[in-house]
């Protein structure tokens, strides 16, 4: 029978209550009284030097307060980018200034120039269009391996070239060469990884207010981890001390990784308030979000694999171009690195393997962490390349899979990293089952006689999750520790506040950590609440992304929860007249082992509380515990995806008819949800796959700048739910950490679009079409091209 509630059932959601009957508290509903706005004047050139701005004119128009720019933040410091990457010669990133507010220069289009504080947004928009600006128009830097060229256009004039990084990593280069030359066979794949805007439902929103009498600044945001923010932006932005500065993060509609980072919008309305002395609010339109948020994914790799006589994986090497875009967004320097370069050894047992990376400043907007960050990307990479190994020695892409599936753990591969647990056959035996592999071909005869070409497609892949750990992601050049932390308050009556510092915003926080509590305490999960994103009430976490939440900081919420079931202990053993070792906690009641005699938790805790049955000087009053967890290792999820596509030959249009997860997240807490995450992280992997398209043309102008020209995914552009399987029944729990998990919240965009695409490869070369490669999104136009050469 499955688990009605506590760890391994699927109660629903509790926090979608709010979210579906409309009483959510987004940032967007929190309004100050008094409050000003603002509008951004934000550049409509990809690059130029800014002559001159005259604000006279909008200063003096209705409703105006004030007027900001470049000139304002001169004193301020820029935002920051929290990792700092060394090198393949030892040698420090180039890391160019991150103004507020443009000085001197604009560096893509919708970089913010002057902003405008009004009574109103239609003041403030009306203001800013009165504003004068006088920009001298430069080149566009916006082909990557063009502006690594001698005599190429500079984005930051300051710096020595458009280069801001050239990192190796991996197996020495002889070694690699040496596997090369001594192959049977050698596959080469040149492919792009297209540019993405995360398009979450709820655009972001920043509300500043500032206290004169407490000299106290605080900010609402849409954020992922408000303590980062608080971090980046009151040391090293406006210079404001932490207990002077707090955060919030309310609900939250979606953030897929881009609201991760500090952004300029953040510091201004902060900065604003304070110099107005009144509340100032921002709300993102969605298409200012096209060209503020950080964009995702922009790699364009070249991949190589060696093989021996046998088929066996020897060798393995790639050299990517990272699109930073203008500046260095929070994260941005790690993704094409340290989350993308140690995952290129996949499943495999590969024993050469080398990765080069070259990031790239252009004139774009800047890019960063989208779901997933470097390991979709180096997934699709891999998979692709393995897929058209197979095609060239005409063997079972399944089987050449197998054959170097690595199969003994824990497994160390040679870009640094161990792999603590996995079974990389189980999952591909799930998926082949769940997929009906024996009935292939008689749904391709089927297709056939509609007209259609159908094909099949593989995928194999692993992720790292709950990056750590601190001190060695430190020595990395991690600006920040990645731990995390949980305070567990018991009330007098039983009742518990969790607080914690991850951030949920969509992952369902506050239904699977009560789960994971109430499974300790043997106690009913309405008695527990989590509290989270808010800055003056939360311990110092590092808020949610890389699928961390419930494996670093679920792990924090169990030490402390450790610690208050042995203060209750020591509390049950007074009460009880027994010793402390013989205390056992089981559905709610602590009793003496071996007897009959037994006290309820709700008389423990107000105990605790009401400290009239033992001695205060061995026990103090209370019940409420910290604890902070920094994990010893990653964590690795793994997974075999398969799926089934129709193409019609007559217009190119592939329609998705089956698809198949089969993961392995360790240990699972809520199955209900994480096959929810599973279902939209693959929907998103599709719309990259078959729809999504970031384009600027040789000008540096955003040609996808609104949804009439960026083709997001829509329910017909999925499968059916019928056809869209996903299973987590292969588990291998995780070694490192007290609940076993892995994280589950990103594996479907990682393991989704290389499976896509060599189904629609597999469905054309079934119809006698000689296609290697078509680069992502695969859409109708790029199909027929590629079908009528």
């Amino acid at each position: 029978m499955p688990k009605d509630h506590g760890i391994g059932a699927s109660p629903k959601r509790r926090e979608d209550v709010r979210f579906l009957t409309g009483t959510g508290n987004y940032t967007d509903d929190i309004n100050v009284y008094g409050q000003a706005y603002v509008y951004f004047l934000r550049s409509d050139m990809a690059h130029g030097n800014i002559k001159n701005i005259d604000t006279s004119a909008a200063e003096a128009m209705s409703g105006v307060v004030k007027i900001f720019t470049g000139a304002d933040f001169e004193g301020v410091g820029g935002i920051p980018c929290g990792w700092e990457i060394t090198d393949k010669n030892g040698d420090a990133m180039q890391e160019p200034a991150h103004p507020v507010l443009a000085i001197g220069k604009v560096r893509h289009v919708g970089d913010p120039i002057a902003a405008v504080v009004a009574d109103s947004l239609e003041e403030a928009r009306n203001a800013a269009e009165a504003i004068d600006v006088d920009i001298e128009e430069l080149p566009a830097v916006v082909d990557m391996k063009a502006a690594l060229e001698d005599g190429a256009t500079k984005v930051h004039d300051d710096l020595t070239s458009n280069l801001c990084y050239d990192w190796q990593f991996g197996t020495e280069t002889a070694e690699v060469d040496a596997a090369f030359a001594g192959a049977a066979h050698v596959t080469t794949l040149e492919l792009t990884n297209n540019r993405l805007v995360a398009n979450p439902m709820e655009p972001r929103v920043a509300v500043g207010d500032y206290n004169r009498a407490g000299d106290h600044s605080t900010l609402h945001t849409t954020s992922q981890n408000p303590h980062v923010i608080r971090l980046l932006m009151g040391a090293f932005v406006l210079g404001i001390p932490e207990h002077k500065l707090t955060v919030v993060a309310p609900d939250v509609g979606g953030g897929f990784g881009t609201k991760i980072f500090h952004y300029a919008e953040e510091a201004f309305v902060t900065f604003a308030a304070k110099a107005c002395n009144r509340a100032v609010k921002w709300t993102s339109s969605r298409s200012e979000a096209f060209m503020s948020d950080a964009h995702g994914r922009d790699h364009v790799s070249k991949i190589e694999l060696a093989l021996d006589a046998d088929n066996n994986f020897v060798g393995l090497r790639t050299d990517t171009y990272a699109n930073m875009g203008a500046y260095l967004s929070t994260f941005a320097s790690s993704v094409p690195t340290w989350l993308h370069g140690t995952l290129m050894a996949g499943n495999y047992k590969t024993p050469a393997v080398q990765v080069n990376v070259k990031a790239v400043f252009t004139t774009t907007v800047p890019v960063d962490a989208y779901r997933g960050a470097g390991r979709p990307e180096a997934t699709y990479q891999l998979e692709r390349l393995i897929d058209k190994a197979a095609r060239e020695l005409s063997v079972d892409p399944m089987a050449l899979r197998r054959q170097n599936f690595i199969t003994s753990f824990p497994y160390a591969t040679p870009v640094a990293v161990e792999y603590d647990t996995g079974d990389y056959n189980a999952t591909m035996d799930k998926m082949e089952e769940l997929m009906d592999f024996p009935g292939f071909a008689a749904r391709r005869a089927a297709s056939e006689a509609k007209g259609m070409l159908r094909g099949r497609g593989v995928n194999c892949f692993i992720e790292a999750c709950g990056i750590a750990p601190s001190n060695l992601v430190g020595q990395l050049g991690a600006r920040a520790g990645l731990y995390d932390a949980a305070t567990v308050r018991v009330n007098a009556t039983g009742s518990i506040s969790v607080m914690v510092g991850a951030h949920s915003h969509g992952q369902g926080h506050e239904t699977v950590f009560p789960q994971v509590v109430a499974e300790m305490l043997g106690i009913d999960e309405g008695m527990i609440d989590i509290v989270h994103g808010d800055t003056s009430k939360i311990p110092f976490g590092m808020g949610t992304y890389g699928s961390r939440s419930l494996a670093v900081c679920g792990s924090a919420m169990v030490r402390a929860t450790e610690k208050i079931i042995n203060k209750a202990k020591k509390i049950a053993a007074h009460l009880l007249e027994a010793s402390e070792g013989d205390i056992e906690l089981k559905d709610g009641q602590f009793s003496v082992a071996g007897t009959d005699k037994s006290v309820a938790w709700g008389d423990v805790t107000l105990a605790a509380y009401v400290p009239h049955n033992y001695p205060l000087e061995d026990i103090e009053p209370g019940l409420e515990e910290t604890a902070f967890y920094d994990p010893a290792n990653f964590t690795y999820p793994a997974g075999a995806y398969a799926c089934e596509v129709e193409v019609d030959p007559e217009t190119g249009k592939v329609t998705i008819e089956k698809f198949v997860s089969a993961d392995d997240f360790g240990n699972v807490v809520n199955p209900m949800i994480v096959e929810g995450q599973v279902h939209g992280g693959i929907a998103q992997g599709i719309g990259q796959a078959l729809l999504e398209n970031c384009a600027y043309d040789e000008n540096g102008q955003l040609l996808s700048a609104s949804y009439m020209d960026y083709a997001m995914p829509r329910a017909d552009d999925l499968p059916h739910m019928a056809n869209y399987v996903v299973d987590h029944s292969c588990q291998t729990p995780c070694t490192h950490n007290p609940l076993g998990v892995k994280g589950c919240g990103e594996a479907g965009a990682i393991g989704s679009p290389p499976t896509v695409v060599n189904a629609v490869l597999d469905a054309l070369n079934s119809g006698n079409h000689d296609v290697e490669h078509i680069d992502m999104p695969v859409s109708p136009s790029r199909v027929w091209e590629a079908m009528n050469g």
